[in-house]
């Protein structure tokens, strides 16, 4: 086993635009015109920089550059054999993640977290390092990166029950959009079987018995493709760089993307804001999971749930984009009552959503919900469940709860078929997107939403 090497390297409402950036930013992209026209239309990227006059705005803050939304792992996304004991998980263990992070830094700090641990988390030792190449999903890192991560002065640290640990801030430099490397060891692994995961990682992740975390390869490892424990990674950075949050489902979570791929819509995202002016200081956090819904728990708490914890508690969040719902509409009974009433209910979680970030100086956009005819389950011979989008999306459009609304529908509907996503578009079962379909959606979001609030 290689020692490890430690080294040095490393609401208020909306504001005016920009005319001429907001002209460029508006070039290809599809932004439902009640936005467009508004007379209030929010502050594009950029804008002026901190000066020495305004101290304040110079002055550096904690920004969540890259989380997962934390779930209970369910049997058939446990770590394999051997890994997964009959009453203990990851028991000397170690597990080294890749992570693509948004903004980037010269301090960093990570949040593991244990939200749905009935029994206290062990971490032994934590090392992080840049991957071989600057690849996702890779076991290899970058000679001469590795670094010790710290909590409160000491290697080890035990997460209690439901809670969350941050670590010590380190100093590592850390370039934009670019990817991370974690590794955990837990020498006894956790004494239960309630682990916290994010299974949708779209990301190779790896697994071998043993301490590894000061290995600059770890030979012989089991590759899996999910992310446990690490919940958050922070940058240390400038007072304008601040993050907009995604609350949403599977179709943001990134089904149908590639793996190792990072090209779900918000990373794709991500990407584009990068190209523009001021873009580099907006972090872009996707807090979504497959399955999940607005009103009912599903495969993670409801979204009116984790509200507080996904979203609103995390550092650096200026901006919210709603983009869920469908699930809550596929999963009710397609029967005009049942429908009538989750419209209503999906109506009424909306404002409480905008209520609750807006107490929190949050701004709130709203997204239309894509279609989903021949997509079993959720089409129904009837089409109640289509009905259901409509009147929503007529809500979401018209309802002037949100800040602001972009018409992810029209985005990637079959203009011949508006019932039906584009043919081009989907992933082969006319719910989730494929690559060039998130691509249409990032394309679609205002680059005008994330100036200064």
């Amino acid at each position: 086993m290689k020692s490890l090497r430690l080294t040095h390297s490393l609401r208020s409402r909306r504001t005016p635009a920009v005319a001429g950036l907001a002209h460029a930013a508006a070039t290809g992209l599809c932004v439902l015109a009640l936005a467009a026209a508004s007379s209030a239309v929010p502050a594009l990227l950029g804008g002026p920089q901190p000066t020495a006059a305004a101290p304040a705005r110079s002055a550096p803050h904690w920004v969540d550059t890259w989380t997962s939304m934390p779930q209970l792992t369910e049997p058939g996304n446990m770590p394999p054999a051997p890994f997964t004991g009959e009453s203990a998980v990851l028991v000397d263990t170690t597990l080294r993640q890749t992570v693509r992070v948004s903004t980037g830094g010269e301090r960093i700090r990570l949040r593991f977290s244990n939200a749905f641990g009935t029994t206290p988390l062990p971490l032994t030792a934590v090392t992080v390092a840049l991957p071989q190449d600057g690849r996702a999903g890779v076991d290899a890192v970058e000679p001469g990166t590795l670094r010790e991560v710290t909590f409160a002065g000491r290697r080890s640290t035990t997460v209690p029950a439901g809670a969350q640990v941050v670590s010590d801030p380190l100093d590592f430099g850390l370039r934009p959009a670019t990817n991370l490397t974690v590794t955990t060891y837990l020498a006894n692994g956790q004494a239960s079987l309630a682990l916290t995961s994010h299974p949708g990682s779209r990301t190779t992740s790896y697994l071998r018995a043993g301490d590894g975390t000061g290995e600059r390869e770890l030979t012989g490892a089991t590759p899996v493709n999910h992310w446990y424990l690490l919940s958050d990674v922070e940058v240390l950075a400038g007072r304008d760089t601040r993050a907009v949050a995604v609350l949403g489902d599977s179709l943001s979570d990134g089904r149908g993307s590639t793996t190792n791929g990072n090209n779900r819509w918000p990373d794709q995202l991500l990407d584009r804001l990068r190209g523009l002016p001021g873009g580099k200081r907006v972090a872009v956090l996707n807090q979504a999971a497959g399955g999940n819904r607005i009103l009912n728990d599903g495969l993670g708490p409801n979204a009116l749930a984790r509200l507080d914890r996904d979203v609103l508690a995390h550092s650096g969040v200026s901006w919210l984009i709603v983009f869920e719902g469908v699930n809550d509409i596929g999963t009710a009974e397609a029967t005009p009552a049942a429908q009538r009433r989750v419209t209503d209910d999906l109506i009424a979680a909306y404002r409480q959503i905008v209520v609750r970030a807006h107490a929190q100086g949050i701004r709130v956009y709203g997204a239309t919900l894509t279609p989903f005819r021949g997509n079993t389950p959720y089409d129904d011979p009837a089409g109640l469940r289509e009905t259901t989008r409509q009147a929503v999306n007529a809500w979401i459009r018209t309802g002037d709860a949100f800040d602001a609304v972009v018409d992810f529908d029209r985005a990637v509907r079959d203009p011949a078929d508006p019932g039906r996503l584009r043919p081009d578009l989907h992933d082969g079962d006319w719910l989730h997107l494929n690559p060039e379909g998130y691509r249409t959606l990032a394309a679609t979001v205002p680059a005008s939403w994330f100036g200064r609030p």
